[in-house]
């Protein structure tokens, strides 16, 4: 099976080795890939998916510091890693 890397599917598999656990992560893969700004749609996801069962939960290997630079590197704006860190579950 081909996968599509691109940036937001590169994005979410380096939360995932950076510690996160997403639930529904086809669902969240899908809906990325689909939107026109992949930021937006991955913010609203984090704050909005519970609805439609996306959530993501911080493992026991969470660094903020991994965190912050993974943000930094795919260009979120400043807000939207503490955003995504007060959303997690824990």
């Amino acid at each position: 099976m081909f996968v599509n890397q691109t940036e937001s599917t590169l994005f979410i598999q380096s939360l995932k080795r950076a510690g996160i656990a997403i639930s529904n992560e086809r669902e969240v893969i899908e809906r990325l890939a689909e939107a026109r700004e992949w930021h937006y749609a991955f913010s609203t996801l984090v704050k909005q998916g519970k609805r439609i069962g996306i959530w993501f939960a911080a493992t026991a290997k969470i660094s903020s510091n991994k965190l912050k630079r993974l943000f930094a590197k795919f260009h979120f704006s400043g807000n939207a890693e503490a955003a995504f860190e007060a959303c997690l579950q824990r």
